[in-house]
């Protein structure tokens, strides 16, 4: 059905017939719901939906309490009793109630519950009653009782863990007492309680998954501004980004960093940290370009790391960004199977440069340097590197928060490190413009 309203399709499909059919066919959310919109079978205690903006989050909670006010099979238990929980009650009102994606707005004239704003109730005429909550005021949820409850942008609650926690004691009528969470995820302490509760269901969407019902224009401009960005994957990609306090790399400084495109370079390398083995589950094999402009700034070119490549793949890989970024050598690590890296580097091109490091101190004291130049601004990266960028949020003194290998990371480091950070007679003989 979408695809008919996408391609004009939709008039047609309905020419002549009568209002309340065309009405009905318009309000059925199963025609036209995503698979992310719909509820879990199971009717889990928490759905929660994480979507970006404008990924019809509000719709999809809307569409919920609807569906269980009205008895409507796809939704599980009927509800009687039933919570509405904003930031504030300006927000339930104008955005869960009278929003263009709303309440009142979801349903079909026939079947609109009555809004008493007085009351702060919606009542449909099957009885059913949505109450509207404020989750600034916690204690106004003590003592109702519901049978569901919907939370609307709950990571932008400031009272968030009294006002959840003053709901779950609410939420005891029925059978099946439950909650559908619609929010923008930030990584603040209820979500990850949520996310971690055998009793959450999840769904995910992206900006992009709703394109038909946004204006072409705004996520041209919003893909075009903020594509792999920190604040793209959570805004537009409905990401979780996790923040480390102590961090060598902290996302709002790598954010700082960012630039659309680089001056003249004086250098050019490509880093390459390979990897033990190629077996599924091994370390992935970091490769990382950057290069240094006459003024001694870095910028970061590119990161095609990957995981599961043969000596031959990854070699091959670093060899065509070597020739596509006309860089001027390879620097790759030793310390594991020196002889074969270098080996396997001279079978794919014998003609490309290498120059061999070689670890003599832990990665913390080898990062902390380059951690160093990014405090001081002397780093920058040309767009968006998203994996790499998480490994570099996510490293602290003691490692990556997983003890996984910062395979991404060594080879960053490795790259700077070349550039701006060797004793020159010591570092890899580059080209001179």
């Amino acid at each position: 059905m979408i695809d008919c309203a996408g391609n004009a399709a939709l008039e047609e499909l309905l020419a002549g017939s009568r209002g309340s059919f065309r009405e009905a066919l318009l309000r059925d959310w199963e025609i036209w719901a995503r698979e992310d919109q719909l509820p879990p079978l199971g009717a889990p205690r928490n759905w929660l939906i994480l979507g970006g903006r404008g990924a019809g989050k509000t719709r999809a909670g809307a569409e919920w309490v609807r569906g269980i006010a009205l008895g409507r099979k796809r939704f599980g238990e009927a509800a009687r009793q039933i919570a509405l929980v904003g930031e504030t009650l300006a927000d339930v009102r104008e955005v869960m109630i009278e929003g263009v994606s709303g309440l009142l707005p979801v349903h079909a004239r026939w079947e609109r519950p009555l809004w008493e704003p007085s009351r702060r109730r919606l009542e449909w005429r099957n009885g059913a009653v949505a109450y509207a909550f404020s989750a600034d005021d916690p204690e106004s949820l003590r003592g109702p009782q519901f049978e569901a409850a919907w939370c609307d942008e709950l990571c932008k609650w400031r009272r968030a863990e009294g006002a959840f926690d003053m709901l779950q004691f609410g939420l005891r009528l029925g059978r099946n007492p439950r909650a559908a969470i619609t929010t923008t995820p930030r990584p603040t302490p209820l979500l990850r309680r949520l996310l971690a509760d055998p009793g959450t269901v999840v769904s995910r969407a992206a900006t992009q998954a709703n394109a038909f019902q946004l204006a072409p224009q705004f996520l041209e401009q919003m893909l075009a501004r903020y594509a792999g960005t920190r604040l793209g994957r959570q805004e537009l990609d409905g990401e979780l980004i996790e923040a480390r306090a102590d961090s060598l790399f902290p996302r709002e400084r790598i954010e700082r960093a960012r630039v659309e495109a680089h001056p003249s370079l004086a250098r050019i390398v490509v880093a390459v940290d390979p990897p033990a083995s190629s077996r599924e589950g091994a370390d992935a094999c970091g490769i990382v370009a950057a290069g240094v402009d006459d003024d001694g700034k870095v910028f970061v070119l590119a990161d095609e790391s990957a995981g599961g490549l043969s000596p031959l793949q990854w070699a091959s890989r670093a060899v065509a960004l070597y020739r596509r970024l006309e860089a001027d050598r390879i620097v790759i690590e030793v310390n594991q199977g020196g002889e074969m890296a270098r080996a396997v580097l001279q079978e794919t091109d014998a003609s490309v440069p290498v120059s061999e490091v070689r670890a003599t101190r832990g990665k913390a004291l080898r990062a902390e340097p380059v951690a160093a130049l990014y405090e001081q601004g002397r780093v920058a990266h040309v767009g968006a590197f998203a994996l790499l960028e998480d490994e570099m949020a996510d490293f602290g003194a003691d490692g990556l928060s997983q003890g996984r290998s910062p395979d991404r990371l060594d080879a960053l480091v490795w790259a700077i490190t070349a550039l701006v950070l060797m004793p020159r007679e010591a570092s890899p003989r580059m080209r001179s413009l």
